[in-house]
């Protein structure tokens, strides 16, 4: 089984992509199901985690028509207000849609960084937690510190990390950014997955300037806590679909052999988001 568990699509005149505009340019068009089943079907991909890309609720039921029609889509992440007065209602109903498997706030957008540890997130918490949704962490290396924290205070969420929490590949920065990879996968049962690394790394960067940073997921998290993404089409920006995978497979043989390979390639995704395909 192999499953991307990071894509998204969208369709600009919804209008509620508050940070998808012209200037980023290849992206800034309508990215829908046909536009990904090709490169599905020449990578070998047999499902896909769909991810939510817009704070709304009406994104969230767009999303959840689409995988309703898209044989491939095996599960949708959505967004509700965490801190709504009716956030586990909300929670309840969306579990009820049968390829909804999870929740995704847009952390890294938020103005507190200790946005998570608030109080009134409890009920929405609870709510996921009874209905066994899973919690996409999209954060940023400043925010790992505090996730762990969350996740010592909800031990029975589901959490994984998106994109390794962007570290800046660009920069070279790879400190304090490993340490806390390497604190937070020790101190809690939290996946991660590997995927929009070369999002953060320089134009025209060459694959060695991200081995240091896959070879830190890898310590950290092992394959049973990996997962392979494509973050396409915001992939498009940097790299290809096909070219990012490959990139990804000589990452992986660096580590580990075909049998864990295929943890990381579509196993872990499985298992985490207790996908049907």
């Amino acid at each position: 089984m192999r499953i991307d568990a990071h894509q998204h699509f969208w369709r600009i005149e919804r209008g509620d992509y508050g940070w998808l505009t012209p200037d980023l340019g290849v992206i800034y068009r309508d990215y829908l199901p046909g536009d990904l089943a090709p490169l599905i079907e020449r990578s070998g991909m047999e499902a896909t985690v769909l991810i939510q890309a817009a704070p709304s609720p009406a994104e969230t039921a767009f999303l959840i028509d689409l995988a309703a029609r898209t044989p491939f889509v095996a599960g949708v992440i959505g967004w509700v207000d965490f801190e709504a007065p009716d956030a586990a209602i909300q929670i309840a109903n969306l579990s009820a849609s049968p390829k909804v498997v999870g929740l995704r706030p847009m952390i890294q957008d938020l103005a507190d960084d200790a946005w998570m540890l608030r109080p009134t997130l409890a009920p929405a918490i609870e709510a996921m937690t009874e209905a066994g949704l899973t919690f996409d962490a999209l954060v940023m290396p400043r925010h790992l510190p505090i996730l762990r924290q969350f996740a010592d205070r909800w031990p029975g969420l589901r959490i994984v990390i998106d994109h390794g929490a962007k570290p800046n590949i660009m920069a070279g920065a790879l400190e304090p950014w490993a340490s806390e990879i390497r604190a937070i996968a020790s101190e809690s049962e939290c996946f991660c997955k590997l995927s929009g690394l070369v999002t953060e790394a320089a134009p025209g960067r060459a694959e060695g300037d991200l081995w240091p940073y896959v070879d830190a997921l890898f310590d950290a998290f092992g394959p049973r806590r990996l997962m392979w993404g494509s973050d396409w089409p915001v992939l498009n920006r940097s790299c290809d679909y096909l070219t990012w995978l490959d990139i990804a497979s000589r990452g992986v043989t660096r580590h580990v052999g075909p049998t864990d390979a295929e943890w990381i390639f579509g196993r872990t995704a499985a298992a985490f988001y207790g996908l049907k395909t």
